[in-house]
């Protein structure tokens, strides 16, 4: 018996084209829309992705600093992130717009303050998510120490994670979560928002935060002053 010959084509438009690797910032790209619904810009090549601020947040961007002893006033599902010596505190949409008349009310209005707040229309680097990028945690300030504690192993509040080996050039001075979103959830109801004022709601409350980042900032300020040299008037 002589067995089945098999036709076998060489026509080149039969053959599937080798599946090409997923691009890292489509990666990025499918979290932040697939996980968690946030708008994503995408930027010019070789740049990183931006958030469309105003939507699902607003972002308050602070010295580290300031920043960091803020959290005391979050929760630990507030996102928070890190960029360089700023930190961006996302809270509640609508937020940014709230911003001046609070600190007028905090009488905090008529001073130069080092904050800025993001809202509708504003753009927000995206930081990597969590599982592509490293995550950054901070001790929130506290009246006995001013310095972050570092601990062997598993990094919880109060640790300073190092970035991995070979990584270090590709985030430096870009974005990190400092306390990323989770997926899933409901990422607003973690936000600093006005109506969280009187203890309604487990939201945290915005007066608050805006109250501590606006002392911590004053208190920047007037070191940076201190620690000027004097001039020096000759006759």
């Amino acid at each position: 018996m002589f067995g089945t010959r098999l036709a076998i084509s060489t026509d080149s438009a039969t053959i599937p084209f080798p599946r090409r690797p997923l691009d890292p910032s489509d990666q990025v790209r499918r979290w932040y829309e697939n996980e968690l619904g946030w708008p994503v810009v995408p930027g010019p090549p070789g740049f990183p992705l931006s958030l469309r601020v105003g939507p699902r947040f607003d972002v308050l961007d602070v010295p580290a600093e300031a920043g960091r002893a803020a959290l005391r006033h979050l929760t630990p599902c507030s996102p928070v992130a890190v960029r360089g010596e700023r930190m961006l505190l996302l809270m509640s949409p609508g937020g940014a717009q709230e911003v001046p008349g609070v600190l007028d009310w905090l009488d905090w209005g008529t001073l130069p303050l080092d904050l800025a707040a993001l809202g509708e229309g504003d753009l927000m680097e995206a930081p990597l998510p969590p599982e592509q990028g490293p995550v950054m945690t901070v001790r929130p300030l506290d009246t006995r120490s001013t310095e972050a504690v570092r601990r062997p192993g598993v990094p919880e509040p109060g640790e300073v994670r190092p970035l991995p080996l070979g990584r270090s050039d590709a985030v430096q001075g870009a974005a990190v979560w400092l306390r990323p979103p989770e997926p899933g959830g409901e990422v607003e109801a973690s936000l600093p928002t006005l109506s969280a004022m009187g203890g309604g709601g487990g939201a945290p409350d915005l007066v608050r935060v805006l109250a501590t980042v606006a002392t911590q900032c004053h208190r920047l300020r007037l070191r940076r002053g201190c620690a000027q040299p004097f001039a020096v008037v000759r006759g």
